[in-house]
Formats: structure tokens, sequence, C-alpha cells
């Protein structure tokens, strides 16, 4: 039973809820701000830079944001894209690495940064991965588009589905190096994305994104190397545990940068778009990495596709079914949070049959100090038939004892 508060009771707990909320305004004055979990964590660092975003890869949590749907050209961040596709063309074993590609007119014509290609050359496709991510090869990228799909307007075509598929529902793409063009763009929060999918979905092509140099052929007059040409990703030589991904630079837009760092066990990633200059960008992309490490940290929650509970059914072939989450679920909390995070199952008190494999049958929800902090579905790990005539007919009699029915 609900104790019913006094006039004067009702008048004290409203003043103390005025009395928190000016608490917390003053604590967002001076710079600091409160989670929902309770925890005292500083306000995100001042970035110079139009837009920006700081996703922790492990959980997806956006950890720090301003403007991050504001939609921009991407420049050679486009890249990374490009190099995605590649990359499922690979695994999918639609091309292969040592696939001889023939240099167009076109690809030999593109200007800004090449990996030196030659019209006529025959070059592997893994060269041309390295030409795109290490060096941000303008020939390479179109080449490589042209190998995958035949013409630099169909690959675009590619990129735009693939960008759906990933829910980057705010990118469109006209072609494959990041070339100024209109009707050409994404956001911060999209390139997130992108980069969270390139880390885990083809972690045997990752390690190029750490390179820091690349030379690609010979002088034919000379017979000499060409010069070798360093990653223009200046972290990778300031933070040990930056091993990508990928810069950008447009007259319109400014400087861009996809960094990403793994540290003891878990990776963050951040957009920087807008940047005034290489070094800005690096610096803007450093400051957001230390706030992301230093002051929150991952909890691994509950894993993927193991049972969590069997529950009953009613009026089925069978009496029971394990329920389970989909993925391994990992959450993101202010540091020092984690020793009062709850997760409890959340489960409908009637089930019936039929039962398809996958339904939603509850949800399980994390708490820290009773706040929800996250919440997932519940699945049925198999389907469940729909019983017979007397298997029901018996349930609805139990149910109607129970006060159920």
């Amino acid at each position: 039973m609900t104790k019913r508060l006094s006039p004067v009771h009702a008048s004290r707990e409203r003043l103390k809820r005025v009395a928190g909320w000016a608490s917390m305004l003053f604590i967002l004055a001076t710079g600091t701000v409160q989670a929902k979990t309770g925890a005292l964590i500083p306000a995100p660092p001042k970035i110079a830079a139009s837009s920006f975003i700081l996703m922790d890869a492990g959980s997806g949590e956006i950890l720090a944001s301003e403007n991050p749907d504001q939609t921009q050209h991407p420049a050679s961040l486009t890249k990374m894209m490009t190099a995605y596709i590649g990359e499922i063309e690979l695994a999918a074993g639609n091309i292969s690495r040592d696939d001889q590609v023939l240099v167009s007119e076109k690809s030999w014509k593109m200007s800004g940064s090449t990996m030196f290609l030659e019209v006529g050359d025959k070059v592997p496709v893994q060269e041309l991965l390295k030409g795109i991510i290490i060096v941000s090869g303008n020939d390479a990228s179109v080449a490589l588009a042209e190998h995958v799909a035949g013409s630099e307007d169909a690959f675009a075509q590619l990129m735009n589905n693939t960008a759906r598929k990933l829910g980057m529902i705010n990118s469109h793409f006209v072609n494959a190096s990041g070339w100024p063009a209109d009707d050409h763009y994404s956001t911060a929060r999209d390139l997130a994305i992108l980069s969270r999918h390139i880390v885990q979905d083809y972690p045997e092509y990752y390690d190029l994104y750490a390179q820091k140099y690349y030379q690609y052929g010979v002088d034919k007059k000379s017979g000499k190397p060409l010069r070798r040409q360093p990653n223009r990703n200046r972290l990778l030589w300031t933070n040990p545990y930056v091993d990508g991904l990928k810069t950008g630079h447009i007259a319109a837009t400014g400087y861009g940068l996809a960094a990403t760092a793994k540290r003891d066990g878990r990776r963050l990633v951040t957009v920087i778009l807008g940047a005034k200059s290489e070094k800005q960008r690096a610096e803007e992309a450093q400051k957001l990495l230390t706030y992301g490490f230093r002051f929150f940290e991952n909890v691994d929650v509950k894993k993927g596709g193991v049972t969590l509970e069997t529950v009953p059914v009613w009026k089925g072939k069978q009496d029971k079914v394990s329920v389970a989450i989909d993925k391994d679920l990992i959450v993101t909390v202010p540091r020092g949070t984690s020793k009062d995070l709850k997760a409890t199952l959340d489960i409908n008190p009637m089930i019936n049959a039929p039962i398809e494999a996958g339904q939603q049958l509850g949800t399980l929800k994390v708490t820290i100090n009773d706040e929800v902090i996250k919440e997932v579905p519940l699945r049925a790990q198999s389907a469940v038939e729909r019983g017979g005539f007397f298997k029901r007919l018996w349930d609805s009699v139990r149910l109607f004892f129970k006060g159920l029915f």
C-alpha cells in the first residue's frame, strides 16, 4: 500500500526536487556533468570543429558529440567506404587479392593524393587497398571501383546501398574517392558507424590502417623506386594506442579525421569534421580519446545466444522455451559505477503457443542505482507449435484455476 504524503510533506518533497535541479544546473555551469547513474564526470572537452562524435566501439554508446548529424562533404573519408566494399567483395569471393586490375585512363588522370599508378598498369587488388587506405590514393579508389562494379557510377550505387544496410541514414556518395561533387555527403555519426564496422567485420585487413608508410612501383625512366609516402594520420606517430583510420580534406569543409584507439582491451572511435588544419584535427581527436578512456569503462553484461532462463509455455506442444539475447551485451558506464550495475529479466508472465524462433518474449534491463541505462529484447531460442485440442483445453482449465485465464 502506498503511503499518502501530507500537504506539508508534499511541499517539502517538491522543494527537494527544486533544490536538486538547482544543484544540477550549478554542476553543469561549473563544467561537470551528472550521468543518469548519479556519477559525476567532467563535461566533454571543447572541440574546435564544426561537428564531432566519440563512440565506444564495443557497446556502440555515444560518449560525446556536437552536431553529429550535420551533413558535410566527407572528402577522403569517403575512401573508408570504398575500402570496406573492397573487403566485402574479397570476403564473398567475388574478387581476390591477386586479381590484376588494369589501370584505366580515368583512374590515371585523378589528381590530388595518388599512389602513382600509370595508365595500362596491371595492379593487384591488395596493392590498391594499400594505396587507398595508407596514402589515400584517388587513382587507386577509382581503379578498385571499376574493378568491382564495372564503372565508378555503378560503384557509387553500391556504396549507397551499403550505407543504408549499415544504418548510415544521412549519407550519400557520388564517387569512390571523395572528389568534390554536389550531393556527396555524410555525417560524423555515419562515419563513426562505418568505422566501427571496418574494425569489427574484417579484422584480417585492418592492420593496413595502422601502417605509417607505403611505396608502390618504380619510375619507368630511372628505374628507381618511387618516393615513400606517409600516412596522413598524425596520431599514428603520437599515440601508441591509435591504429587507424583515415584522414580527409576539402577546401569547402576543412580537415576531417576518423581515428580509433584500443587500450586495455577497450576501443574508442572518434570522428572530427571541419577542423582548420591537420594539426588541429589530430589534437582535437586526441582530446576526445583521452576523455573517453579516462572517464568511462565497459561492462560485459551477458553473452548473446546463451540461455538466460527457461520459461513456461501454455497451449503448446512443448511446455517450456529458452530465452536469450541476440548478441553479446556490453554497456559503457561512468568509471567507478560498474559495481552498482544490475541486470534483470522482465518476461511476459503468460506465454501462449504458437511461438516463432526469435520472437520477443520479454526484456533484459540493465540498471545502475535503479536507473535503467539499457534495454534489449529477450527472444525465444526455438519455435513452439500450437498444441492439440485436448492440450489447449487442459491448459485453459489450469489457467482458470490459477486465475490467469
